[in-house]
């Protein structure tokens, strides 16, 4: 006859090391169709001791159009239940022909939309960073470097800022301008029901005058200046084929240039997405938010 194995293990009762999930929340009154899902440490919600807890924003590449908050959800999880809480945000898609920058206002508005419910989130409203990865790392690259300008807000919860506190940039268009002329040029010949020439119209316009123009605005690289920034992530796999490891480099080294903290990792191997993630770059990421939210 077998033993019982017994054992006894203390309860939980500050919630550590767990987290919850709210879905589908309307962060702009005038869209109402942009959403975000929340990842929360469950303390945050379940433990009132006053706490505030940190948080940032994660913008999943897309193309600039319909992010799929599902794609990295599992591997966020992780960070709510270290204590952070991770808002995966939607933004106005540009096959439905809304030209940039309004992926970024957009954004930018989700930023202020956590501090506004700040108090009901439990966040700590000074401690807000942004994540993105692909056109998601291009929207954080320019939520960092355009904090409170107002040449892209909204109306939206005016009495808040969306300067974040950090930003983390996972193989973004660095040098957007120089990387999507050459695209332009080579759709402009397609059908205009071409899905990448409804994309890339959709996005910057149909004529070469206005796409030269939502091309500046959205370019990361050109907008660096003698300015405070907060710090930056660049993470980048060396064999992209979609945005070359050289944009997060020059990047980098212009950033550096004009006195800004900066941190770059080259992923070896690495293409977009798919092996460019692993627990070892999850942690190097986590060690930077430890250190700069």
């Amino acid at each position: 006859m077998a033993q019982v194995i017994y054992s006894e293990i203390a309860n939980n009762p500050g919630y550590r090391g767990l987290a919850e999930v709210r879905p589908d929340i309307s962060y702009s009154e005038k869209y109402p169709e942009l959403k975000m899902t929340l990842l929360l440490p469950q303390a945050a919600q379940r433990v009132d001791d006053g706490k505030r807890y940190p948080a940032f924003v994660f913008v999943q590449g897309s193309g600039w159009t319909s992010p799929n908050i599902w794609y990295e959800l599992a591997q966020m999880g992780r960070f709510a239940q270290q204590g952070y809480t991770v808002a995966m945000v939607t933004h106005r898609s540009a096959l439905d022909g809304h030209r940039a920058p309004a992926f970024l206002l957009d954004v930018k508005t989700a930023v202020r939309y956590l501090r506004e419910r700040a108090a009901e989130y439990h966040i700590d409203p000074g401690r807000i960073g942004i994540w993105g990865t692909s056109s998601g790392g291009n929207t954080a690259l320019l939520a960092g470097l355009t904090g409170d300008d107002p040449a892209y807000r909204t109306e939206e919860y005016p009495g808040q800022s969306d300067h974040v506190k950090m930003v983390v940039d996972c193989f973004g268009p660095a040098d957007a301008a120089g990387l999507l002329a050459g695209r332009l040029e080579e759709l402009r010949a397609l059908p205009p029901d071409d899905y990448s020439r409804r994309q890339f119209f959709g996005l910057l316009g149909e004529t070469e005058a206005e796409q030269k123009e939502r091309m500046a605005s959205i370019d990361p690289i050109s907008k660096i200046r003698d300015r405070p920034y907060p710090p930056f992530l660049l993470v980048h796999g060396d064999r992209d084929p979609l945005v070359p490891y050289a944009q997060s480099e020059a990047m980098a080294e212009k950033l550096a240039r004009h006195g800004v903290h900066t941190e770059l990792v080259r992923v070896l191997g690495a293409e977009h997405e798919g092996t460019f993630w692993s627990p070892e770059l999850f942690e190097k990421i986590a060690e930077f938010i430890r250190k700069t939210l």
